[in-house]
């Protein structure tokens, strides 16, 4: 079973600081490795932004988004000011790019943030955005690279829990995630645990969160079953 604690963010037992560029499970780095290989030889520098991210770290980017400390953005990557919206309004504004504290795939080490390393320039400021990885921005090609790799070979694992708004969260092309762990992640992350972690940290708009904490499991935190590889799909029966 899933230690309670490294599904929160809680514990990085799992997590191997030392192999790869970033933190991340134990378990991914082989097939990421793969996965970064495969990218070579097609002419990308598969490069990792961001993996493994424990609960304190997300707690801290929640607080600042909350406080008018970070950026928040809207739907078309806009800023957004929360000034004059509703407890519940923020929530969904903050919930439709950060992930709440406890409840991050980055939590498990299982989930990544990639770019391609070689079409950028040495100092470029990474901002992991919709123009980056669309059309004209220098990303795209990688992903395009990474779309037909990962329907084509859904073996390697690897997918996009992110592909497309669902109502929750945004896109997020560059968000790539290790389906046969992260699998097993999700079906062990309860409520109730989701409940206790919100409950024992120093959470702004907390109450709010406590309150609608079904829907915000059910909009922003649970992926569709069938975006994982077909492989995948049994742990959840």
């Amino acid at each position: 079973m899933t230690e309670i604690a490294s599904l929160l963010g809680q514990s990085d037992q799992n997590i191997d600081y030392d192999t790869a560029e970033a933190p991340m499970h134990k378990g991914v780095i082989t097939a990421f490795t793969r996965l970064q290989d495969r990218a070579k030889a097609a002419g990308f520098d598969l490069a990792v932004a961001s993996a493994y991210r424990s609960h304190e770290r997300q707690l801290t980017i929640w607080n600042a988004k909350l406080s008018g400390n970070r950026p928040v953005y809207d739907s078309h990557n806009q800023l957004l000011s929360l000034q004059g919206l509703s407890a519940w309004q923020q929530l969904e504004a903050v919930l439709h790019w950060s992930a709440l504290p406890g409840a991050s795939r980055h939590h498990w080490g299982t989930d990544i943030d990639v770019y391609d390393r070689a079409a950028i320039e040495p100092g470029y400021q990474l901002q992991l955005s919709l123009a980056e990885v669309s059309v004209g921005g220098p990303f795209y090609a990688l992903h395009q690279w990474l779309d037909e790799l990962l329907v084509a070979e859904p073996e390697l694992g690897f997918f996009r829990p992110y592909n497309h708004d669902r109502g929750g969260v945004a896109p997020e092309r560059w968000h790539l995630s290790y389906g046969p762990i992260a699998a097993h992640y999700q079906k062990a992350l309860s409520l109730e645990a989701i409940r206790l972690c919100c409950e024992s940290c120093d959470m702004l708009l907390k109450e709010t969160v406590l309150d609608n904490l079904p829907l915000i499991k059910s909009r922003y935190i649970d992926v569709p079953v069938d975006c994982y590889p077909e492989s995948c799909q049994f742990i959840f029966k």
